[in-house]
């Protein structure tokens, strides 16, 4: 600011206020983050993917309705759709086929350019020595089998889905079972005094992140700590309150 007031005093002012303008975005309601994460999935997959998603959530809000709450749906609404979302080759080339992406890359760049990605396709990726997929580039290319690729991706999850058989998009795909498996659990003894911990596991896929062996990674963290919450939740809620005062009698004496 020292610069600017030798060179322009009356400028400064100015200056001052157009730095301290701050925009706040308005948070989506629940009901905002259902209708944008259906309409993706439709997107992703088909129409029949993304009504599974939405009925699910609805689901999760209807037996939360009772706790004066929406904290549960949010949640759900949010991580369900993380695990429904997986990257894989269908999406990877989806995404770097549509428009959006194409129109941000020619507003980048101007005259001759030339576009490579960087892929460790798991059905014939190289490893190295700890067994990980390595990428390696592909040229403009690729972008012809990308098309061909998101044109087919209603196969996904199919018996015909070349890539469905690989142990990282079984896993994902259990995932997502699993997970409202363990929604469709909480639901059955959600209470008021749960809530908190219901929330904690809903939240669990937060930690999933990255692709290939650093997701798996991730997944087997995620598991394990999975497993301890829902022990937790197993427990009757009033035996854990009534060893409380047993252990403070016992540290006493």
């Amino acid at each position: 600011m020292g610069p600017a007031c030798a060179h322009d005093l009356d400028q400064v002012p100015v200056r001052s206020a157009e730095a301290q303008v701050i925009q706040f975005a308005k948070k989506p309601s629940v009901r905002e983050i259902i209708s944008k994460r259906t309409e993706f999935l439709a997107g992703y997959q088909n129409r029949a993917y993304a009504a599974r998603y939405q009925a699910f959530v609805e689901k999760v809000q209807a037996a939360e309705s009772h706790f004066a709450s929406h904290r549960l749906s949010e949640t759900v609404a949010r991580y369900l759709f993380k695990l429904m979302a997986y990257k894989d080759e269908y999406e990877v080339a989806r995404l770097h086929t549509d428009a959006t992406f194409t129109n941000k890359v020619q507003a980048m760049f101007e005259g001759d350019y030339k576009l490579v990605h960087h892929l460790a396709p798991p059905l014939f990726a190289r490893r190295n020595a700890k067994g990980e997929h390595v990428k390696r580039p592909f040229g403009t290319w690729v972008r012809v089998a990308f098309r061909g690729l998101a044109a087919v991706r209603g196969l996904r999850g199919t018996a015909f889905d070349p890539f469905g058989y690989t142990a990282e998009r079984r896993t994902e795909r259990a995932l997502v079972g699993e997970y409202r498996a363990c929604i469709e659990e909480l639901l059955q003894t959600l209470s008021k005094e749960k809530l908190a911990l219901a929330l904690e596991i809903a939240a669990l896929p937060e930690t999933i992140r990255g692709y290939g062996h650093v997701k798996a990674r991730n997944i087997d963290a995620a598991r394990v700590r999975w497993a301890t919450l829902m022990d937790q939740w197993r427990k009757p809620f009033a035996t854990a309150h009534e060893q409380a005062p047993v252990q403070r009698r016992q540290s006493a004496t």
